[in-house]
């Protein structure tokens, strides 16, 4: 219920309702209380697959270009003192940041954040700035000087941050190809309970069959095994390819297990020797050869 208020005291109260909202599966946005009062309302929920916060690709692209923007602009040290001896530093100029980034055209909507937002795109400094005055007070020159600088910064901080953001996605990324019928491989990295030792688990689980396609970036698998229970939706950053080994190409792979030979009537494993012995968190450890 707290989340709710929240919401609509600082959000629905600027912004009305929406109409759709994308969430993680949160047990706040999974709850029969928040589901039922977006129902009464007329909201579509929208939940991401399981351990996948690219879903909510629009978001997520914006908060790591505001972190990247940010981390450039802080580490640029940029200072600004006045005619009255006041040291504007970053955190004063943040706000110049700010204003670059909402009125900078972006190229996935060929519009302003504010266009977006508000309808309207805010007047600049520099788009009413009178520069045939004559008597201009020192403080208000240098207060113009300083908003200058903050502004070049700014955008010069923003276009590098865009750029790199794309030299960064281009590179490690391509468009997958899966169709319905493919067998695939499922990383294990989010799946804790899986039987065997951690370190020993392996990458990647048995191969399982595509069956059904949601869209370009996620696929719905049939499971069976120790993965029965999971959700069947896995995001494409998640899955891979399988290939079957070819016995002609790869003989060795496929090994049959090791057989150890049984113990004839009346033979037991006996203990020969003890050869080292060690204490480890006040229990005695020891090396002993067996004979088998």
């Amino acid at each position: 219920m707290d989340t709710a208020i929240m919401i609509w005291n600082k959000v629905i109260s600027h912004t009305g309702l929406f109409q759709n909202i994308i969430s993680d599966r949160d047990p706040k946005f999974t709850s029969a209380l928040w589901t039922n009062l977006h129902n009464l309302f007329g909201t579509k929920l929208s939940f991401s697959t399981a351990y996948h916060p690219q879903t909510d690709g629009l978001a997520e692209r914006m908060i790591q270009t505001l972190e990247d923007m940010i981390r450039r602009f802080c580490a640029y040290g940029l200072e600004f003192k006045d005619s009255d001896g006041f040291t504007h530093d970053w955190c004063t100029l943040i706000p110049a940041l700010e204003l670059a980034y909402k009125t900078s055209i972006h190229s996935s909507t060929g519009k302003t954040p504010a266009m977006l937002e508000k309808g309207w795109n805010p007047r600049l400094p520099y788009d009413t700035l009178k520069k045939d005055l004559v008597d201009i007070h020192p403080t208000a020159s240098s207060f113009k000087i300083m908003l200058d600088k903050a502004r070049h910064h700014a955008n010069k901080c923003m276009q590098d941050s865009f750029k790199y953001a794309k030299e960064r996605w281009d590179k490690s990324h391509k468009p997958p190809d899966f169709k319905i019928g493919d067998l695939v491989l499922v990383a294990t990295l989010n799946f804790h309970k899986i039987k065997g030792p951690k370190n020993l688990k392996d990458s990647f689980s048995k191969p399982f069959m595509i069956k059904a396609l949601h869209g370009p970036n996620a696929v719905q698998l049939e499971l069976t095994g120790e993965l029965m229970n999971k959700h069947p939706t896995f995001p494409v950053s998640l899955i891979k390819p399988y290939s079957s080994s070819d016995k002609e190409l790869f003989p060795l792979r496929n090994q049959p297990p090791l057989e150890v030979p049984p113990l004839e009537e009346g033979e037991e494993n006996k203990i020969l020797k003890v050869l080292k012995e060690r204490r480890t968190r006040k229990k005695k450890r020891k090396r002993i050869p067996c004979k088998v």
